[in-house]
């Protein structure tokens, strides 16, 4: 067990996955002699060589269309997209292809890849360095989409999407990726994909959360534990498919349900979450389902006090916290 940062965690896994398998490759915008712009590939190409730390021209549908091809004939690569705010030219090679390759073949070919890629505000990114592209590709059935949010599950999720079969969308908040640290086990370790954490336990209401915003939750939880409202946090972890029955039964138990994301609110992960919540418990609750989110802007603001006023908060979470707790 060793204590790492969530980046360090990242950089570990890929190290040791090449070094196990020689399958697995990185590509991506100055992944290879920069080491990538976050330092998240730094050493790969000092120990694997150029042949399997791949530097790519700025075109990022090319990124992923080459990581299709290799990951079609057996390949294992992990393709960068350097921040999420770019992947939008990618998306057709996406949506159209990696995530279709196993339906459209009837399960005769496969497309073990993954794309890592960094996202999220709160690092005065402004517009095009802050977005949270997770609801777009939530929408993908066939594509895995994973949100880590700890050093110890990025460590066990990344490393089962790496051998997972089918393609994989792995976000890394980049707020994370040395704000936090924790204990990282050694050697093997994996998470299995599609389930979700239950990181704090509580009776009184569930708040389900990921990302950066996990942190935010779990820091509102300790408020209201303070004033006698014991307070469940859900880490998703996978945001697609969703661990319904881990959803469900923190919802059974505690009959109020907050759902805290930082992208925008409408057609948001949270609105399919309370979905699922309305259609199979909605008889188990004595509540509302609240949201706390980003609002329905085109983007985060750069400046620190628009920026505040975009992002969710403990502040914020706590407060709709209460509201529920009183009704």
């Amino acid at each position: 067990m060793a204590i790492k940062t969530f980046l360090e965690s990242i950089r570990d896994t890929m190290h040791d996955e090449m070094a196990r398998d020689e399958r697995v490759f990185v590509l991506g915008e100055d992944v290879g002699v920069t080491g990538g712009v976050f330092r998240a590939t730094e050493g790969l190409y000092e120990k694997f060589g150029a042949d399997r730390a791949i530097d790519t021209p700025l075109a990022e549908l090319s990124i992923i269309g080459i990581a299709i091809g290799a990951a079609a004939v057996g390949m294992r690569p992990i393709a960068e997209i350097q921040f999420a705010d770019f992947i939008h030219p990618a998306f057709d090679q996406i949506v159209n292809e990696a995530a279709k390759m196993r339906y459209r073949s009837n399960a005769g070919w496969e497309c073990p890849l993954v794309i890592r890629t960094p996202y999220g505000g709160g690092v005065h990114g402004g517009l095009y360095h802050s977005q949270s592209i997770e609801a777009f590709f939530c929408h993908s059935p066939g594509l895995y989409v994973v949100a880590p949010s700890t050093p110890r599950d990025a460590k066990g999720l990344l490393l089962s999407a790496i051998r997972n079969p089918d393609p994989v969308l792995f976000l890394e908040h980049k707020k994370l990726y040395r704000s936090i640290k924790g204990e990282v086990p050694d050697g093997e370790y994996t998470i299995p994909l599609g389930r979700a954490d239950v990181k704090r336990a509580g009776s009184d209401i569930t708040a389900i959360a990921y990302g950066a915003m996990l942190h935010e939750t779990l820091n509102a939880a300790e408020q209201l534990a303070r004033e006698g409202i014991e307070v469940e946090v859900v880490d998703l972890r996978t945001l697609f498919p969703l661990d319904r029955e881990t959803i469900l039964t923190s919802v059974r138990k505690t009959s109020k349900v907050c759902i805290i994301h930082e992208d925008t609110k409408t057609m948001g992960l949270g609105a399919e979450v309370a979905a699922i919540i309305s259609e199979e418990a909605f008889g188990d609750l004595d509540a509302p389902i609240r949201r706390v989110t980003g609002p329905d802007l085109p983007g985060i603001p750069f400046n620190e006090t628009g920026e505040h006023a975009f992002l969710p908060n403990a502040e914020k979470i706590a407060t709709a916290l209460r509201e529920l707790a009183r009704y």
